[in-house]
């Protein structure tokens, strides 16, 4: 494990493999092991960096002042330690909003730009009612009390998805502090990126679960393709929210050649 210290609060993170750098930013409810499967792959050709967000896994609890432009921070914080230069930075979900704040902030630490079945903030991406009704679901989850805390997000996978993947999940979810969600929920319901969007210039690729509940291809993923002028769009088919998990194989491909191709 690695660490970096900003403003007081301790960001860990995993790094393996040599090569130019492929950082990974998780979604909610999650942390760095979300990305074993990429750890373990891609590591031949990249040096492979994982971050635990602040407020999960091995890293420090967040203030509750905390924003969005603090995680953002953190994580420039995080490919600066890493010190081989801008980096190709891959965003699932609610990471992926974060990966937007960093480049908005922090564009020349970033080489390309990949974002998985993420949003331009619930705001900026999806309807007002859809919106109050994850947030809804997600106050009844906070309202239970510690012990019986929980978190189960739905339409996270299409079809059956590995056992090994639903385990996982299982486990990383019964870590989750709800401070963390709370501070998560308030942030991602309000943000709005859609300025930032033609302004990006890095290459972008999109990597979208075929069947994505929570973030559909359609609804989510193609207003983000008009908007961000170097962005190219790929659906893997029969796949969810978590395809990295859900379908590893392809996934890696993906982020192979689209990195390769531009490092």
């Amino acid at each position: 494990m690695h660490a970096v210290r900003v403003d007081g609060i301790e960001v860990a993170y995993d790094r393996v493999g040599q090569g130019p750098p492929l950082v990974l930013a998780h979604g909610a409810t999650t942390d760095a092991r979300l990305w074993r499967p990429q750890l373990a792959d891609l590591a031949d050709e990249f040096t492979v960096v994982a971050w635990d967000e602040p407020g999960a896994g091995r890293s420090s609890d967040v203030p509750p002042s905390y924003v969005l432009a603090d995680y953002a921070r953190c994580l420039a914080a995080v490919i600066e330690d890493v010190d081989l230069g801008p980096a190709h930075v891959l965003g699932l979900s609610w990471g992926g909003t974060v990966v937007l704040e960093l480049y908005r902030h922090h564009a020349e630490l970033v080489r390309t730009l990949l974002l998985v079945d993420t949003y331009a903030g619930w705001k900026g991406s999806l309807p007002a009612a859809e919106v109050r009704k994850r947030v809804e679901g997600a106050e009844r989850m906070l309202a239970v009390p510690d012990e019986e805390f929980a978190p189960t997000v739905p339409g996270l996978f299409a079809g059956r998805p590995p056992a090994e993947a639903v385990r996982l999940l299982s486990v990383m979810s019964a870590d989750t502090r709800p401070r963390s969600m709370r501070t998560q929920l308030t942030i991602m319901a309000g943000a709005d990126q859609r300025d930032l969007l033609p302004k990006i210039t890095a290459p972008t690729l999109l990597l979208w679960g075929e069947l994505d509940a929570r973030s559909p291809v359609d609804l989510v993923a193609r207003p983000l393709l008009e908007a961000i002028p170097e962005a190219t769009l790929v659906v893997l088919p029969g796949t969810g929210h978590l395809s990295n998990i859900e379908a590893p194989e392809p996934f890696n491909r993906t982020v192979r050649e689209f990195c390769r191709a531009r490092s």
